[in-house]
């Protein structure tokens, strides 16, 4: 997965930005595709998810292609996302209007208990919460936090159920909570 991530940046600028990947030689070489679209209103900021067919080793070079269009004020990077879960969710016959993501770096020493953590109890928990309809973790190679968990929500009120608040609220999590470094917590919209 390739996540490219526009900051400063209005919502119409969202098909600038898809048009401009699809456009690009360097994605007709990956043959990647726009899985997902995102926008948060109050930061500016869009998130444009390209997966891949397959693994691949890409060099920073060849990312740093696909972030090449010049926008006056526009900040345009790409992160190299490994996938490292993926559940379906306790509502994925509805549809997700929203996308929760919370990005993290682990204090040094803290990765594995992080990774055991979100693998064992959080992402599983939080999935199976009303309103999610779909939780997966990344983990990034490039630019921002490593950790990057997302979940598509039906409504923002999810975050508030008690069955979120509970899984938020265990033990395992008050002892690794406090290790997060460089934490990004954003609501965006589902753009179609």
């Amino acid at each position: 997965m390739i996540l490219l991530r526009m900051q400063g940046a209005q919502q119409s600028m969202i098909s600038g930005l898809e048009l401009h990947v699809m456009a690009n030689p360097v994605n007709a070489e990956l043959r990647g595709s726009i899985v997902r679209k995102v926008w948060a209103e109050h930061s500016q900021t869009a998130y444009v998810y390209l997966a891949l067919p397959h693994r691949l080793s890409l060099a920073k070079q060849t990312l740093d292609a696909l972030t090449c269009p010049s926008m006056p004020g526009i900040s345009l990077s790409a992160s190299r996302m490994t996938l490292m879960d993926s559940l379906t969710g306790a509502s994925l016959v509805r549809q997700a209007s929203f996308h929760y993501v919370v990005e993290t770096t682990p204090e040094t020493g803290w990765e594995l208990e992080l990774q055991r953590w979100y693998a064992m109890e959080h992402l599983p928990g939080l999935s199976r919460t009303p309103g999610c309809v779909q939780a997966q973790r990344f983990w990034n190679h490039d630019e921002g936090p490593r950790s990057f968990a997302c979940y598509d929500l039906v409504d923002e009120q999810a975050l508030a159920s008690p069955e979120w608040l509970a899984v938020r609220q265990t033990s395992w999590s008050d002892r690794v909570r406090p290790h997060f470094t460089n934490t990004i917590r954003t609501m965006f919209t589902i753009q179609l």
